[in-house]
């Protein structure tokens, strides 16, 4: 699998990630990751900087130096990069946008959800780019990064991402190629100090996805 490259510096490497590759080596022993596919693609040790979900595709960062490692961690620590998520969601949303500000809290099992006493603080506005009968395609930009974040916000309003088999009902979901989530764009530093947005263009499979639900 060739991994599609969107923007290579001597520091960073941006890629567009595919759904269903784990971002980073984990839990599913034996199977190859992007960081690894993209390690030997590139010839070089890559630095881990965040992680889309398995089954989320699109824009994705790595560092090639410690130095750049440090800044891009700096940048998402401080919340100054700027990530923007196209997704289908069940249910038509009332208004044209809306910020899910809801505390999430990783439970035992290792799902994620609200939790108001023990979540941390998290946020993600979103707007309404159309309207598709039984479904809404939103644009979501989170102001934190928690695992699982749009998700569990979405899931949490009685509007989970359509495919999504962990937040929403699995006999539903289950009949979905795939989850409707896909990391469209970011913005974030480059070494000059200039700022760079890197966009993902939406993938084969989520405009299939898409263009059955408009059809329906």
């Amino acid at each position: 699998m060739t991994i599609p490259v969107l923007f290579e510096d001597s520091n960073v490497i941006a890629v567009n990630k595919p759904e269903g590759l784990t971002s980073i080596p984990g839990s599913e022993k034996g199977k190859e990751t992007l960081l690894e596919l993209l390690s030997k693609q590139c010839n070089r040790k890559l630095f881990v900087v965040h992680r889309l979900d398995k089954d989320v595709s699109g824009v994705m960062l790595f560092a090639k130096n410690a130095a750049a490692h440090k800044n891009l961690n700096d940048q998402f620590s401080n919340h100054t990069t700027k990530k923007t998520y196209v997704a289908v969601v069940h249910g038509a949303l009332d208004g044209a946008k809306g910020v899910i500000a809801k505390p999430i809290h990783k439970f035992g099992s290792g799902r994620m959800g609200v939790d108001e006493l023990r979540g941390k603080q998290s946020s993600t506005d979103y707007e309404v780019i159309e309207r598709l009968g039984a479904f809404s395609l939103v644009k979501a930009l989170p102001g934190t990064g928690r695992k699982h974040q749009i998700r569990v916000h979405f899931y949490s309003m009685g509007h989970p991402i359509v495919g999504d088999r962990l937040y929403g009902d699995k006999t539903i979901q289950s009949t979905f190629p795939r989850m409707m989530l896909h990391a469209q764009e970011i913005t974030f530093k480059i070494s000059s100090g200039e700022d760079k947005t890197v966009e993902a263009p939406m993938p084969e499979s989520f405009a299939v996805v898409l263009d059955s639900l408009r059809n329906c």
